[in-house]
């Protein structure tokens, strides 16, 4: 049982609950930044995290530094394009719109390929923007928190490869990475940005990501130095390299603490074969999206190709409300997210079903949400068909 104190379940689309081990590490005595201890720890971590994306390729590189997620588009945006160049953004739900605005604050070209809410963009649509124009990047949002909508890697990747193989294919992993299978190496990817707070199962503030040999080729031929300081691959390129190699670095000071309760979150999530992880949160997911349709409810994502694993948005019934339900369901035990996405934001709520929640079976967090639900609404006034 956990040592926590007495919580609310937090099943929002992250932060997410977090293991003691992983807690305890946060409580981790204060070190040097450059002190050999923390170098080794920092350098298992980068290394620990090849296996979590799944490259063994040497060329490929990890970065981890203090941030949220969304440092990883000025990571991308500073570093893999330029003023000028054009790229597109598949679009899912909100986070397209905040990368789309990221982009267009380094002078990069952004454009959109929009779909309707709870879908995504569909191959061959795709396949006409990439011949219809020269894109520099395209980037796909794999799991958009604000919608439950999960993209498809592995085909993007093969048509990216055969109609425009130039094109940098970048992931925005922020609610994907730990719950949803990336093949890193496999799927020929070149760029997937996360953060620590989700699936990972870290407190929130590092911005995770990893990048090909070929971004980091684009990186070095640049025609103009990166437009952000902080965010910079020069800057940071070889601090990553030497923590790697267990060599001292310094550009910027790391969080020791949040390193260490990364390192321990990686250590137990690389304990048991990923395969096994992603068949749990698939499993989760199924359960929850099954009381989902038995409560007669509806998911934004109504194709199941198109629903993720770690999350699940569902309209609200008629009469019910996102202030008049989620306050409720806290009392009941478990915390819930309103939505997001801006067009249908008062519309529906969403749950997230990940991590510890999902992976530790001495939890009964994905019951106790399921129950809560169906009573919630029953006192808000709702009967199901």
């Amino acid at each position: 049982m956990s040592n926590q104190p007495e919580h609310p379940a937090l099943l929002i689309p992250g932060p997410i609950e977090f293991d003691d081990a992983v807690l305890q590490s946060m409580s981790h005595f204060s070190q040097s930044h450059v002190g050999a201890p923390f170098v080794e720890t920092f350098g298992e971590t980068l290394s620990m995290l090849r296996e979590l994306f799944q490259t063994t390729d040497s060329s490929s590189q990890p970065f981890v530094i203090s941030g949220s997620g969304t440092l990883g588009w000025d990571l991308v945006a500073a570093n893999l394009a330029e003023p000028g160049d054009e790229v597109l953004v598949l679009h899912t739900g909100y986070f397209a719109d905040s990368f789309t605005d990221c982009f267009e604050t380094y002078g990069v070209k952004a454009t959109q390929l929009k779909a309707p809410i709870g879908s995504r963009p569909q191959l061959p649509e795709i396949e006409k923007a990439l011949k219809e124009k020269k894109y520099k990047l395209l980037t796909v949002t794999h799991v958009d928190t604000s919608t439950g909508v999960l993209s498809e890697l592995k085909a993007l990747s093969e048509l990216v490869r055969r109609v425009s193989p130039e094109t940098l294919l970048i992931v925005d992993g922020v609610c994907s990475v730990g719950c949803e299978d990336i093949e890193f190496d496999k799927w020929q990817l070149d760029g997937v940005i996360t953060a620590s707070q989700k699936a990972i199962g870290c407190p929130a503030g590092l911005s995770i990501s990893m990048y090909s040999s070929r971004a980091i080729e684009t990186f070095k031929n640049r025609k103009t130095p990166p437009g952000s300081y902080f965010a910079s691959f020069k800057n940071w390129l070889p601090i990553m390299q030497n923590y790697e190699a267990k060599k001292p670095s310094y550009f910027a000071t790391p969080s020791p603490q949040l390193v260490h309760a990364l390192h321990t979150s990686l250590t137990k999530i690389l304990s048991k074969p990923l395969s096994e992880r992603f068949a749990a949160h698939r499993a989760a997911s199924q359960k929850i999206k099954k009381a989902v349709a038995d409560l007669g409810l509806k998911q934004l994502a109504l194709d199941p190709a198109d629903q993720a694993n770690g999350m699940t948005a569902i309209y609200l019934p008629e009469g019910v409300t996102v202030p008049g339900l989620l306050p409720n369901l806290m009392k009941k035990g478990v915390v819930f997210a309103g939505g997001l996405h801006k067009e249908i934001a008062p519309k529906y709520i969403r749950i997230g079903h990940m991590g510890v929640s999902v992976t530790d079976p001495k939890r009964t967090d994905i019951d106790r949400a399921i129950e809560a639900l169906g009573v919630g609404l029953s006192e808000a006034g709702y009967k199901k068909p």
